[in-house]
């Protein structure tokens, strides 16, 4: 019962076996991998009758383990009585009070000292403002650490990992019905260690993953419909 999903990926897989009619694909590419990887035999088997033929070779180069997703909403960040002008002046003033300690360590030496005053404010306010976005993504995910996805379609921005890297709206493409793609979700990194994803033996990592789709939500049946994702890394800056 369900939908018919490749054994090698995980994909809808319309395309089956020829011999066996029990295996199904996503394409000939893992149709071809999943017989030299071991159908050919199990194949045999359930020709002559054998169910182990029902079970998925284990490809763990492709195949990642399976969990339950729960679904929770988020607490309001910052209590409803609070403003932005608050918020505002308590970052300025910690700001402020991180530059006098960087003053009194002597951290304005000879190098810093050769640049113009206008060079070092620009620098100062870059990293601040880096070091602020980081500090902000982590105090939120700090509330649920083992979260995967966040989701908030057509409402809040993305929490993003950094001030580098961001997309303005000329970089998300309309739909192909032509419709505008608005943010639905974001993937967390988090998810990166669920995955196991070192038996891959090459290295996938992001800061997060912002999934932008249909805002008219277009599409029918159970067809697969091509969305734009968004990836940004995780700063230089990011400590």
């Amino acid at each position: 019962s369900g939908a018919a999903l490749c054994r090698v990926c995980g994909c809808l897989g319309p395309r089956c076996c020829g011999r066996c009619r029990r295996a199904a694909y996503c394409g000939p590419e893992h149709q071809a991998l999943d017989w030299r990887r071991g159908h050919r035999r199990s194949c045999g088997q359930h020709a002559a009758g054998d169910d182990s033929a029902d079970a998925i070779p284990e490809h763990n180069e492709f195949l990642f383990p399976e969990y339950e997703i729960l679904i929770e909403p988020e607490e309001p960040e910052f209590p409803a009585d609070s403003t932005d002008d608050e918020q505002g002046a308590i970052d300025t003033s910690k700001d402020t009070k991180e530059q006098e300690e960087l003053g009194a360590a002597g951290i304005a030496d000879d190098a810093l000292q050769s640049l113009d005053e206008e060079t070092l404010e620009a620098m100062a306010k870059h990293e601040t403002e880096e070091e602020k976005i980081f500090r902000v993504f982590k105090k939120q995910v700090a509330a649920e650490p083992e979260q995967i996805i966040r989701y908030c379609r057509g409402g809040e921005r993305p929490l993003w990992v950094s001030g580098e890297n961001k997309p303005e709206e000329k970089d998300i493409p309309n739909c192909v019905c032509g419709a505008k793609r608005i943010f639905e979700f974001q993937i967390m990194p988090q998810l990166l260690n669920h995955l196991h994803i070192d038996s891959l033996g090459e290295s996938i990592d992001w800061g997060t993953l912002v999934v932008y789709t249909c805002a008219d939500n277009c599409g029918e049946g159970n067809e697969y419909l091509e969305e734009f994702i968004w990836k940004q890394d995780y700063s230089m800056g990011c400590t």
